[in-house]
């Protein structure tokens, strides 16, 4: 621009198709010749089948031949009203579908076992009888096929704190390049990880150099840290909100909302830029309405008129989203100034426009609209509690406001009901922002709300008439974030489902198969209306591809790093392929320079917290066959010398990160369980017959011999370590022959045969998993071929 604009607030795999009924045998246990086999044999599960209906539902009910027409021969006989079910369920309903059926089975089940409890004697279980036992576990029975998987106990839901913690240090954590890690990984606390960490370095087995490359590649120096760092301090991306914003003591130094506003042409460029930059991926407003707002906004500010406060709140909510989303360059460029200034100027305004509103008592839909729009720029990277304590207030406020109920319920128009919609599942999406950043969980619950997903239109198509009433098959205005809600409410299943796979309420195949079966719903609805030569488009994709692949992550992670028993290289080859491709996404998504307009909330889709689970696996095992690919994303998320070779990146990354956790937890005087304490320091145990730095020729990795646990981390006799290196177990037809697991003794250090069973992970329904991820291209095979 030629001139600046004014701005009067500112200041200056091979195909194996069915198993060998050997193999199948040996997954189901080695003792089908006992004659108490058969009681103990897991039963088959009940499943139901998922058969269109094509008949009429009165045909139905009468037991009639419907001959199909549109009415039937039947129903124009007789004079009835021919009802068809529709032909085809979206994916929440088919999420729906697959959990009711996924009950009835099991509730099936139950049944059936009660039956065959009343021919026999009433069997005492832990001193219970089972009419006399009682909780949530009892509705449905433990899975046969899952009674060895356990998680990490490392990781928890919940958090504790010493009364004498600092308050004054912000709750966001240490900075190691673009990653930012509290106290928090994958929504799980964490309160030993420095010890984790610790182990982890000091475990020979992952010790891959022989004494010659020690010598020539000697310990990477790492600096010492202080408290007072930068590493500690927020970034710039992080906005916190006023400490009198919630007590309505905002802005009290500035008295008018008129020392906020801009010019009109100042404001009218933030306005082209929330439209470019936000409207598109945090979609809150119905542009054609807003945009008569607006114009109504200026037209009262030009004659003297105080607009409505929700009003006001509306639009400064909205042109502070713009200021968010502009780069620092442009900012300086438009308007002269520091972004940091402009940002902090429209914060404010927005923060006293909404105290004006009495945001917190108000039953207005513009001013919870406002609101949610003010959390939005604010959490879209670093988030403290103070951003997660607002998110439930607004949460809250829509409640009472019944923004869980859909608008058709209340009768009202077609475009108050969009609306409504939009602000309700950007809700649903912060709640499980703060959830993944501060814990424990969202407060949101599938079966709290009954609102729909917004429809898959144009702004344009809500004003026609008739309105629709079904959403299109084609990009639209709305694509990009009805996309984005639909994977949230898949992470918020997830969320739910996690603890009811601890308690075995619920298989880990079943959940696994949740997650495929949305992906093929969504990539049949959505990926044929994608074009990516459009710009906006392609951000879209990549989006969609980071939030699908961070749902096999947020299952199988804390599996991942647990030594009960050892997870199939079936599953590790998941978590390794999707997490690796959510980094290479998340780094097309900043990198390339079509897609620089939505940048700014990358942020809000994840965290680079994979790269760090990646980065524990190759240091592990650094023959992975995306070994390549993984280095290419850890030399772009961590600032490490590039003169390091890889082994010496890795350690000098584990190393910064072992010592800032530690000062961070010393900080904030995070408490753990007492039992915690005897899970640190301990090693998995070891195959027999190995020697030490031995390479496996399958499986490529160095595998020593039973070692005791290091001295002075955990007196106990029993843990694990943080992400320890995992031994190979494979699934049925796995390529590896050290795919059979083992579980170790109550001695650390020893295997009992028991332990060498030919496959202990029976967790998994190894049929039902070549349907969810065939074997052709799941195959197990993780490591380059050993030479």
């Amino acid at each position: 621009m030629e001139e600046q604009l004014t701005f009067s607030g500112a200041t200056s795999s091979h195909d194996r198709s069915t198993s060998p009924p050997s193999v199948q045998g040996a997954s189901n246990g080695a003792h089908s010749t006992s004659p108490t086999a058969g009681k103990h044999a897991p039963q088959p599960k009940v499943r139901r089948r998922n058969r269109m209906i094509t008949s009429c539902l009165e045909c139905r009910r009468r037991k009639l031949k419907c001959d199909k027409s549109h009415p039937c021969t039947n129903c124009t006989k007789f004079a009835r009203d021919c009802v068809f079910l529709a032909p085809a369920l979206d994916s929440a309903s088919q999420l729906r579908l697959t959990e009711i059926k996924e009950k009835m089975g099991s509730l099936e089940k139950v049944l059936e076992q009660d039956v065959a409890r009343k021919g026999g004697p009433k069997k005492p279980v832990n001193g219970i009888l089972p009419s006399e036992g009682g909780g949530e576990s009892d509705d449905v029975p433990e899975a046969e096929d899952e009674k060895d998987l356990e998680p990490t106990p490392l990781a928890m839901a919940d958090a504790a704190y010493d009364d004498d913690a600092d308050d004054d240090l912000l709750d966001l954590g240490i900075q190691m390049g673009k990653m930012r890690l509290t106290d928090r990984l994958g929504g799980f606390f964490r309160p030993k990880m420095a010890e984790e960490l610790d182990v982890t370095l000091k475990d020979k087995r992952n010790d891959h150099r022989t004494p010659e490359e020690k010598a020539a590649s000697p310990e990477p120096h790492v600096p010492n840290f202080s408290r007072s760092q930068a590493w500690l301090s927020p970034g710039p991306s992080y906005i916190a909100p006023s400490s009198g914003f919630f007590f309505g003591t905002a802005g009290t130094n500035q008295t008018s909302l008129i020392d906020f506003l801009p010019s009109k042409t100042a404001a009218d460029r933030l306005l082209q830029q929330y439209w470019v930059a936000v409207h598109y991926i945090c979609r809150l407003v119905h542009k054609s309405t807003f945009e008569r707002q607006y114009e109504l906004f200026w037209t009262e500010i030009s004659n003297g008129v105080e607009p409505p406060n929700s009003l006001q709140a509306l639009v400064f909510a909205v042109l502070f989203s713009g200021v968010v989303s502009m780069p620092e360059e442009n900012i300086r460029l438009d308007f002269g100034v520091p972004k940091a200034n402009l940002v902090d100027n429209f914060r404010l305004g927005t923060e006293t426009a909404l105290a004006r509103a009495n945001f917190l008592r108000t039953t207005k839909v513009e001013t919870l609209q406002a609101f949610t729009m003010y959390l939005v720029p604010l959490m879209r990277d670093q988030v403290s509690r103070a951003h997660a304590a607002l998110t439930g207030t607004a949460i809250r406020m829509a409640e009472c406001m019944g923004m869980h109920r859909d608008g058709t319920e209340y009768s009202l128009t077609p475009l108050e009901t969009h609306v409504r919609r939009l602000i309700w599942f950007h809700l649903c999406f912060l709640d499980v922002r703060a959830a993944e950043a501060q814990g424990p969980r969202p407060a949101i619950r599938k079966e709290d709300y009954e609102t729909h997903l917004p429809l898959n239109v144009d702004d344009s198509d809500l004003l026609a008439f008739p309105s629709p009433v079904k959403s299109f098959h084609r990009w639209t205005d709305m694509t990009f974030t009805l996309m984005k809600f639909e994977c949230i409410e898949m992470h918020r299943t997830i969320w739910v489902d996690r603890p009811r796979l601890e308690k075995k309420n619920i298989s880990l195949t079943a959940i696994l198969g949740k997650i495929e079966n949305f992906r093929k719903v969504m990539d049949a609805k959505y990926l044929p209306i994608i074009n990516e030569s459009i710009p906006i488009q392609r951000a879209c994709r990549l989006v969609y591809s980071i939030l699908l692949h961070r749902m096999h992550v947020m299952v199988l992670h804390r599996y991942h790093n647990s030594t009960s028993t050892r997870i199939p290289d079936r599953l590790r080859q998941i978590i390794i392929t999707s997490g690796t491709q959510l980094i290479e996404d998340a780094i097309k998504l900043e990198t390339d320079p079509a897609l620089k307009p939505w940048t700014w909330y990358s942020g809000g889709w994840q965290q680079y917290h994979v790269c760090f689970l990646l980065l524990i696996e190759i240091f592990s095992y650094p023959m992975r066959r995306e070994a390549d690919r993984i280095w290419r994303c850890i030399d772009y998320v961590f600032d490490v010398p590039s003169e390091y070779t890889r082994d010496q990146k890795a350690r000098f990354i584990i190393t910064e990160l072992r010592d800032k956790t530690g000062i961070y937890r010393d900080m904030r005087k995070v408490r753990a369980p007492t039992a915690l304490e005897k899970r640190i320091g301990l090693t998995p145990p070891r195959r027999p017959g190995e020697l030490p730095g031995q390479y496996n020729s399958l499986a490529n990795d160095r595998i020593d011999p039973p070692t005791s646990p290091p001295i002075g981390l955990g007196a106990a006799a029993s843990g694990e370590a943080f992400f320890p290196p995992p031994a190979h177990v494979g699934s049925p037809g796995s390529g590896s022959e050290t795919s059979s697991s083992f579980r170790g003794s109550s001695q650390p250090g020893s295997i009992s045969n028991e332990s060498m069973k030919d496959d202990l992970m029976v967790d998994i329904d190894w049929n039902e998993w070549d349907k969810l991820f065939p074997p052709d291209i799941n195959t197990g095979e993780l490591n380059i071929p050993y030479p």
